[in-house]
């Protein structure tokens, strides 16, 4: 099978009608941004299945293809300069079953997908035609996802502290919901887009969060009552409350805290004469700790939101959908370790260079708190990704430190990564489960290319 069968960039048609996207994403609404509930709940029972793998043998199969013959395709003897570079091998199979997880684990509650998380193009065009909404958070994300086609009932514009001009854009293209948490932010509303439906945001206990929001977003519950007075005074329309746990979010606890102190806003919103009709229970989820994290909220909306309170439950997921849908692929290009290089009485490992590193695509080290794991892909020409070897390695592990291609000392992936075999010139390394904040925020530091290139697979098809 060619490379190019596998993952040239194809148009995106939708395997759904317009009559039959899940959880309705047409816009059949008593007014502009409020979703249908009977209709919610009747796709959320219709969509239960059996447990559903994110990992399966076809997945691993073309994503090890689409890796094979883009390496075997690069001559690094005559090749263009920089064709060699790093690159990504997207599954959006993986993103599709991930979606159906979603549904069977939070049947109520309609995701939005935080775009700042993975802005690729692909990836925002096949959730568009699940029936997934977007989180946008300045003006040009609104401008991209609103270029795929996406009508702007779809779109919530999620940050507490807007630019007044990217406010009065956002009132031109027609989008209606968005989050506040402070009072100069309704003067600015009030100024600039008064028609706006608003989501009062509260402070979170995201402290045990991989990055923490809270120190910078959420009203305290203290100021609550003020800030819902002060947009009743300013004839602003509340329509519900938003809070964050944090990203990469692992402490439960703080996200059924979170639903109780919505339910305490809302109750205090009903009380000044707010239509109070949305909750959004922001992101942090993760794949690896879905299941536990979906039981909690679960057992925190049936308690303070049942659905006899017809409350719209929306969520702000970014890494969840992504984390783990991307693969990149780096190429060793120099090595630091042999004889002629240490002294005998030297306990350092060898050093391995690679053309990739945290000024771009794992730049996630330093923002995000990631660890990226180095596995081997090509050793002297043979292809080993998952066993796919003709000789195995024999048992033994090699440890060496792992650096990007900058001149900065910062450049450091790894201190001490362990790998199959022992790498040399040449050779390629692969990074699993990228997805999530890398590519969005890579950078042209020291000339290095900022965007790598990326090919798309899927195990659904």
């Amino acid at each position: 099978m060619s490379l190019s069968s596998i993952v040239e960039e194809q148009p995106f048609t939708s395997r759904y009608s317009p009559e039959t996207l899940p959880f309705e994403a047409r816009a059949q609404r008593g007014r502009r941004g409020s979703f249908n509930n009977e209709r919610l709940r009747l796709v959320a029972v219709e969509d239960v299945r059996e447990p559903i793998s994110l990992e399966t043998e076809r997945s691993v199969q073309l994503v090890s293809q689409a890796l094979q013959q883009e390496v075997e395709r690069i001559n690094h003897d005559t090749c263009e300069a920089g064709e060699e570079d790093s690159f990504f091998v997207c599954d959006l199979g993986k993103i599709e079953r991930l979606l159906k997880i979603w549904r069977q684990n939070l049947p109520r509650v309609h995701p939005f997908y935080a775009v700042k998380c993975n802005p690729d193009p692909h990836v925002l065009k096949l959730l568009a035609s699940l029936g997934v909404n977007f989180d946008c958070a300045s003006k040009g994300e609104i401008d991209l996802v609103l270029s795929l086609g996406v009508d702007p009932s779809r779109i919530i514009y999620a940050h507490p502290c807007k630019t007044g001009s990217f406010l009065r854009h956002s009132k031109k293209q027609n989008v209606q919901l968005t989050t506040f948490d402070n009072a100069d932010e309704l003067y600015k509303l009030k100024k600039y887009h008064p028609g706006c439906r608003l989501l009062l945001r509260i402070i979170t206990d995201d402290e045990s969060a991989q990055c923490r929001l809270s120190t910078k977003y959420g009203a305290p519950l203290s100021s609550v009552k003020n800030l819902l007075e002060l947009a009743r005074e300013l004839e602003l329309d509340i329509a519900g409350v938003s809070f964050h746990v944090g990203s990469g979010a692992s402490d439960n606890e703080s996200l059924i805290k979170a639903v109780r102190d919505a339910r305490h806003t809302f109750d205090l919103g009903s009380q000044l004469g707010f239509n109070m009709q949305i909750l959004d229970v922001g992101g942090g989820f993760s794949y690896e700790s879905f299941n536990t994290a979906s039981q909690a909220l679960r057992v925190a909306l049936d308690q303070y939101f049942p659905v006899s309170s017809n409350v719209e439950i929306i969520a702000e997921p970014g890494r969840y959908f992504v984390a783990n849908a991307f693969t990149l692929a780096t190429h060793v290009i120099a090595k630091r370790g042999s004889v002629f290089d240490h002294s005998s009485q030297s306990q350092d490992p060898p050093m391995v260079y690679i053309n990739d590193g945290v000024y771009g695509n794992m730049n996630c080290i330093l923002f995000d708190h990631q660890h990226p794991q180095a596995h081997v892909l090509t050793h002297r020409g043979e292809f080993v990704y998952g066993g796919h070897h003709t000789e195995q390695a024999n048992g033994n592990t090699y440890n060496v430190s792992i650096w990007g291609p900058t001149c900065d000392g910062l450049d450091c992936i790894s201190n001490n990564a362990e790998l199959s075999h022992n790498v040399c010139v040449g050779d390629w390394l692969y990074f699993p489960d990228l997805g999530a904040y890398t590519s969005a925020a890579a950078s042209p530091f020291n000339g290095f290319e900022a965007q790598a290139r990326k090919f798309y697979v899927n195990s659904e098809i």
